[in-house]
């Protein structure tokens, strides 16, 4: 993608920053739907793939107060792709919260895969997707295991433009913090008490060497944050969008291509109708 576009010195007709009280509401209310799952589910506790960036690690301090850090396994899960760096920060997360955790090369996989399928491996996304969902599968096959759920750690941000693997970190039991733009992701992150570099850390879903989130996408999250607010859940057309935030419409039509394009990730596979004979 072009250079990052990002949101500077714009006074937003609304707020996506909470109030204290309110972030308090979101803890105890994240909090209590993480136990009511897997108390529903009949677990013995959650499973979660940790990455060393801001989502797992704001998933698994809520998940911790839900349920203890006995309730909860971390898997780190590297592959050639991974910085040291957030591998690092993963362990550390995991060492701070006290949880049990699980550091699984997933390389052999990945590697079985591209020897089954050789012309893969110049395919840099699908390659990228099947690393995602190699992780998803060992989520599973320790969650199953264990009796455990798998917990997610998709945004909003993340689910209205589809900026996640189908059926690889969109295969989840349910996604605790699946209400809350990236912005406040972050926030709520620092009312929890996670260490402030984890927080401003730039998101990753290393899908590949060298790749951020917001370069790919060619937006900054806060940026994408307003659009959505706005535009997409909110009421305002594409051009009052653009003078609200005296920004172009193009990043306003990147955002409309990913919303659009990602629909089918948002629900079910589809199935004929009903036939009615």
């Amino acid at each position: 993608m072009d250079e990052v576009q990002s949101l500077e010195d714009v006074e937003m007709p609304i707020t996506l920053d909470l109030s204290e009280a309110e972030l308090e509401a979101h803890r105890e209310h994240i909090t209590a739907f993480i136990e009511g799952v897997v108390d529903d589910a009949g677990a013995e506790g959650a499973v979660l793939g940790l990455s060393g960036g801001i989502d797992s690690t704001l998933t698994a301090h809520l998940a911790v107060e839900a349920l203890g850090p006995e309730a909860v396994h971390g898997l780190v899960m590297p592959s050639e792709v991974n910085t040291d760096e957030n591998m690092s920060d993963a362990e550390r997360v995991a060492e701070m919260l006290d949880v049990s955790y699980d550091v699984i090369d997933i390389n052999p996989v990945v590697d079985a895969f591209v020897d089954a399928y050789p012309e893969g491996a110049d395919h840099q996304m699908a390659l990228g997707n099947v690393r995602v969902r190699t992780r998803a599968v060992f989520n599973y096959f320790v969650a199953n295991a264990e009796s455990r759920i798998v917990l997610g750690t998709g945004n909003r941000s993340e689910t209205l433009t589809g900026y996640y693997t189908k059926y690889g970190d969109g295969a989840v039991d349910c996604n605790p913090i699946a209400n809350l733009y990236k912005r406040q992701v972050r926030q709520l992150a620092h009312h929890v008490g996670v260490p402030e570099d984890l927080v401003e850390k730039p998101p990753s879903a290393e899908m590949w060497a060298g790749q951020t989130d917001e370069e790919e996408m060619g937006l900054s999250y806060d940026l994408l944050d307003a659009i959505l607010v706005l535009h997409v859940d909110g009421p305002l057309s594409k051009s009052a969008t653009a003078e609200t935030l005296g920004i172009s419409e193009a990043p306003i039509d990147r955002v409309e291509e990913l919303y659009a394009k990602s629909e089918h990730k948002r629900h079910m596979p589809p199935a004929p109708a009903d036939l009615s004979l």
